[in-house]
């Protein structure tokens, strides 16, 4: 049975794309994506944990209105 494996930023951001996201673009501090009139704020790290990964999954998922499970995820 597979896990939550930490993610990096670049396969992060081409799976934001694939749920219909557009983006990266520059904030004050961090870059976003923007799904209709919602932002996702993206930190800088080069590699996101287990535990920051599933926190942005959880907003995510209150973008979309919908749960990503791990499966539908290793799958984008």
């Amino acid at each position: 049975m597979s896990r939550w494996t930490p993610c990096k930023r670049s396969l992060f951001i081409k799976k934001l794309r694939q749920l219909g996201f557009h983006g990266p673009y520059s904030g004050a501090r961090h870059e976003f994506m923007v799904i209709g009139e919602s932002r996702l704020t993206l930190p800088s790290n080069a590699e996101f944990s287990i535990p920051q990964l599933k926190m942005m999954i959880a907003e995510i998922e209150s973008l979309l209105s919908r749960q990503i499970d791990l499966l539908e995820w290793e799958q984008l």
